[in-house]
């Protein structure tokens, strides 16, 4: 068989073990702190994982299941699930497409913060639909929330980066 580097090395036991140790460590610090994860104010600190894809791609897919596996704790079950995953994959996508050719880690985390904040409206639109709250009003504070999760996150996340090559 002839795979390509790149092919081998995304579906390589290293790489499957990362990913799913993400996938897992999204869901345990969600579901750890579900009272802050749901709601129209909500800190969800595992938000900090949507930065990973910036430095490997193959975290899209892992922080992606990851919100798939913890919105079953949402009390909007099932909606939750598909809605969040896909407003995940999408956002984590554009994230990652938008930041690709910038060189600075700071640029590219900060940018994310801020696709990821705005992206709230989703959360705003499922609230609003159900628990018939103000549209515009959910969804502030749902992104300030974001926002606030992202950049305690991301100061986290860039130390980390400094100690260990996130890229790999």
């Amino acid at each position: 068989m002839n795979h390509s580097n790149s092919q081998t090395e995304a579906w390589s036991v290293i790489s499957l073990t990362k990913m799913a140790l993400i996938t897992a460590l999204y869901v345990v610090v969600t579901i750890f702190l579900a009272p802050f994860s749901f709601g129209a104010v909500q800190l969800r600190f595992s938000e900090l994982f949507n930065y990973l894809p910036l430095f490997n791609k193959r975290y899209i897919g892992a922080v992606t299941l990851g919100v798939a596996i913890s919105n079953f704790a949402s009390p909007l079950g099932l909606v939750d699930v598909i809605i969040g995953s896909l407003s995940t994959l999408v956002v984590l996508l554009l994230s990652y497409y938008i930041t690709k050719h910038l060189k600075s880690p700071i640029k590219k985390m900060v940018i994310t913060a801020m696709i990821c904040s705005l992206s709230m409206f989703t959360v705003a639109a499922q609230l609003t639909y159900f628990y018939q709250l103000p549209f515009f009003y959910t969804w502030l504070t749902v992104g300030i929330g974001e926002l606030l999760s992202m950049s305690v996150g991301g100061i986290l996340l860039y130390w980390i980066h400094k100690k260990i090559d996130l890229t790999k």
